[in-house]
């Protein structure tokens, strides 16, 4: 069987288009096509469905997608393990991410990296915590960063704390407040982040029986910021986003100290390629170096 083709199916289910596929791999779009039509004909099934939303998985495509990326791994592992024999270094690292790791961690970890490492290849997915778990146990990346309440049974490895914070306008009567009852978030229009569904704050508010005012549910950590700006309501962000806040917000504690804790998740640390294990190594040793600990 054809390593080509099982790249191939990987990389338009993760792309989510045959176009986007052929320019990634640097082929035609008819050769990404028929790589899929000669996968489902020699297995008897289709792979892929069609349509206006756009390409996405068949039942029986779901079901050997885990299997055709474990041998895209294995294969992988392989070449590494051969160069690394050799004295060689080579690889791809894959890293499920999401936005504030992205923006203060992971470019200076990556300069430090590639300055030792330069021919291994490093590839970042971000998405929220569902999306990063489920990419790790697919095997779509090597291994992520996602908060402990949202992690699935992988290894771990605790990276630090980080505090959640309550943010509102300049205007509001909260802002001369340094601690933030959670009862109060009840009374204000509320914009939801959209972190997955086994947050740090749907834990809390779970927890605490909140019965939250939800006007807006919101991806992009500065829409949310810019929202509470302009009035439209109050959110909670953790402080890693917030260090560079917009002008025009306060921050203000909430009560008992909420935090989440970010970790390194992988299905196991043990079987990581050789390129990943260095990247790995790399991202405690720079944490260290930069004091960011639990």
């Amino acid at each position: 069987m054809s390593l080509a083709k099982y790249e191939v199916f990987s990389a338009v289910v993760e792309l989510g288009s045959l176009t986007r596929t052929a320019e990634k791999l640097g082929l035609t779009q008819s050769a990404v096509s028929h790589a899929i039509a000669s996968l489902e004909t020699e297995w008897g099934f289709a792979l892929l469905t069609r349509g206006r939303a756009g390409i996405g998985l068949t039942p029986n495509g779901a079901r050997v997608l885990k299997h055709v990326r474990d041998v895209i791994q294995r294969s992988e592992l392989l070449k590494q393990e051969v160069a690394s024999i050799q004295g060689l270094e080579t690889g791809t690292v894959r890293i499920g991410t999401f936005t504030s790791i992205s923006t203060q961690w992971l470019p200076g970890i990556m300069k430090w990296f590639q300055a030792e490492h330069p021919a291994i290849e490093i590839k970042l997915l971000e998405g929220d915590y569902d999306e990063i778990n489920d990419w790790i146990t697919s095997g779509a990346v090597d291994f992520g960063f996602v908060s402990l309440t949202a992690a699935r049974p992988f290894d771990i490895i605790p990276l630090t704390k980080d505090n959640l914070l309550c943010i509102v306008p300049d205007e509001s009567p909260y802002r001369e407040m340094t601690v933030m009852s959670l009862a109060q978030l009840q009374a204000e229009p509320f914009i939801m982040p959209k972190w997955g569904k086994e947050s740090d704050l749907l834990r809390i508010i779970k927890i605490n029986r909140l019965s939250l005012n939800i006007k807006y549910e919101v991806l992009e950590d500065q829409a949310i910021m810019a929202m509470v700006k302009n009035g439209l309501g109050i959110s909670i962000l953790p402080a890693m986003v917030l260090y560079e806040a917009l002008d025009g917000i306060h921050m203000i504690g909430l009560e008992g100290d909420p935090y989440r804790t970010i970790v390194l998740a992988a299905v196991s640390f043990k079987q990581l390629s050789p390129a990943a294990r260095k990247f790995k190594k790399h991202i405690t040793a720079w944490l260290s170096e930069q004091q960011v600990s639990l």
